[in-house]
């Protein structure tokens, strides 16, 4: 079967230096989101310097750097979907950072997670693409396998819950079938995204690190869809939050 073809070469014919150039001075850790109005909310509260950029066929999204806390740290909007967000996250180590920490919304499969909920993925269930280039064949792969204690004790810290477990990570969002939701969560899901799996796979295979995290979003559990606060003209206070952990997390691993 082709998902069964995982090469182990790390050389392939097109690489990500041979499309980005490693920059001097380029901060070790970097913050990323996948939500553009959330981010920019971000920029807006920080001094930030454009350093570089990701580019495809769709235009470009800068990469800055700023200094928080006497800390430098890079920023950039992260591209929705398996695909797109491998790809930035392959430039961006290319361009010489070590660790990652990328957040965004995901869909939940047990109501009674709240809205808005901090969850941290463990593992994920692999039905995309991207991580079978990058790990051999298995069903799920290990998330977070760096930095997960310094991140939930610093929401212990500042008395912030959690929750932690295994998500589904699929690229096909109009194929979240009720039969294929039930399934997953016999599996042991407690959410679904569009890239877990993936950056979790590319992280390894660098030998980098990629911290994800998510806030809990709509819901899959129940009779109908329910978007909740899908939305990203709602609960800025919340999702400004978000970003305020992943700067602070982002200071903590580099001292």
């Amino acid at each position: 079967m082709i998902l069964e073809e995982f090469d182990f070469n790390k050389e392939a014919i097109i690489n990500p230096h041979d499309c980005v150039e490693k920059i001097e001075g380029m901060p070790k850790v970097a913050v990323a989101c996948f939500e553009h109005k959330t981010f920019n909310r971000l920029l807006d509260c920080l001094e930030c310097e454009q350093v570089s950029s990701i580019k495809n066929a769709n235009g470009a999204e800068p990469v800055y750097k700023t200094i928080y806390k006497d800390k430098e740290i890079a920023l950039f909007m992260m591209d929705m979907g398996a695909p797109g967000a491998s790809g930035d996250l392959e430039e961006v180590y290319a361009m010489g950072v070590d660790t990652v920490i990328v957040y965004g919304s995901c869909g939940v499969l047990d109501k009674n997670i709240g809205d808005h909920s901090v969850i941290i993925p463990t593992s994920a269930v692999r039905d995309e693409g991207v991580s079978y280039h990058y790990a051999p064949p298995s069903d799920e792969i290990k998330a977070n396998v760096k930095y997960m204690e310094e991140f939930t004790t610093l929401l212990d810290e500042i008395k912030c819950s959690y929750i932690t477990g295994k998500t589904w990570t699929t690229d096909a969002f109009y194929r979240e079938t009720r039969e294929k939701m039930e399934r997953r969560k016999a599996q042991g899901c407690i959410c679904v995204d569009m890239e877990c799996a993936s950056l979790a796979a590319v992280a390894q295979f660098r030998d980098k690190a990629c911290l994800q995290f998510f806030w809990a979003a709509d819901s899959l559990d129940g009779e109908e869809w329910d978007q909740r606060s899908l939305s990203s003209n709602v609960k800025f206070d919340e999702k400004d939050g978000f970003s305020r952990l992943a700067l602070e997390l982002a200071v903590r691993i580099q001292k």
